[in-house]
């Protein structure tokens, strides 16, 4: 291979890096400190389109309740996102509730 050549392969190398494993990563890494970090009380929503409430959490599962007297234990992994961020996205309620206020 010539020079040129071996350039042209490690310049693919980076965009590929840069536009598919870089942001691949991060949002793994997201997932994984919302998923750890899921606490009592909290609406969530899960990958499967259950919406609920976490009643208790282990290491690795949650019991979520989703309506009355119905509770489901699921794996932390299988929770997608907390239920004002499904509804609202980031930061949107947040906007809404400081406008009521004033």
């Amino acid at each position: 291979m010539d020079s040129i050549g071996l350039v042209f392969m490690g310049a693919m190398f980076l965009v590929m890096w840069l536009f598919f494993i870089r942001p691949q990563a991060k949002q793994a890494k997201l997932a994984k400190e919302f998923q750890t970090g899921i606490e009592k009380g909290a609406k969530v929503v899960t990958t499967g389109g259950i919406h609920g409430k976490i009643i208790k959490t282990d290491e690795t599962t949650a019991l979520v309740e989703i309506d009355n007297n119905v509770k489901i234990r699921i794996e932390k992994s299988g929770i997608s996102m907390e239920l004002t961020n499904a509804a609202y996205g980031e930061g949107e309620k947040k906007a809404e509730v400081v406008e009521e206020k004033k």
